[in-house]
């Protein structure tokens, strides 16, 4: 594994995200989803009410591991081994716990089988799960498919139809809805802002 470690902002938060690891880009850029993959994100989310700016400020984003695990000879980059998962687990475990949130989100094969027992992507995606937390607390969990530019399932049928489902059931979340109202109601106050100001200077 590669370093350093990428990981979103530390945001107190009802929504985390859980990725898989850290590409080439993030490493550099240091943020995690900032290239191909993140764009895609993204736009799946805007629509939902949270565009990247709002999302990176209220989300807790976090991996499965935290350092890019390098290319895979085949193309790509390499999926994180068992070992590379259990040696990682501890950090985004740990933030589970501090955070305990209403909802977890879980993007791409690897992220979701942390939470979920094995299955098709066709089995998990488009449908809400519970997690149920050692320590007694429950979240509700809906996954997601990867969204890397090598990906086609969610660009094909039944792939398209079940991503659908799968951020609507997202957008209609309490936990998701109360970010977007905070995330509008903030926006409100950033266009007050130049009114109050041009006021201020006219009473003058």
């Amino acid at each position: 594994m590669q370093g350093p470690a990428v990981h979103g902002e530390s945001v107190f938060s009802p929504v985390m995200l859980i990725g898989q690891a850290p590409g080439a880009r993030e490493i550099s850029e240091r943020r995690p989803f900032c290239w191909t993959a993140g764009k895609t994100l993204f736009k799946w989310f805007a629509p939902l009410g949270l565009d990247e700016r709002a999302f990176r400020a209220r989300v807790l984003m976090s991996a499965v591991c935290r350092c890019f695990p390098g290319k895979n000879p085949r193309g790509g980059d390499r999926l994180p081994d068992d070992e590379e998962v259990a040696h990682c687990q501890r950090w985004w475990l740990s933030e589970l716990e501090l955070l305990r949130p209403r909802l977890i989100l879980p993007v791409g094969r690897l992220a979701i089988a942390q939470l979920l027992p094995a299955a098709r992507l066709s089995e998990r995606i488009g449908r809400q799960w519970v997690y149920r937390a050692p320590q007694g607390w429950n979240a509700d969990v809906i996954p997601l498919p990867h969204p890397s530019g090598a990906s086609t399932w969610f660009k094909m049928e039944p792939g398209q139809t079940l991503l659908q489902q799968a951020l609507a059931l997202i957008a209609a979340h309490p936990a998701w809805q109360a970010l977007v109202a905070e995330a509008a109601q903030d926006a409100q106050g950033d266009l007050a802002q130049p009114h109050a100001a041009a006021s201020a200077r006219i009473s003058n």
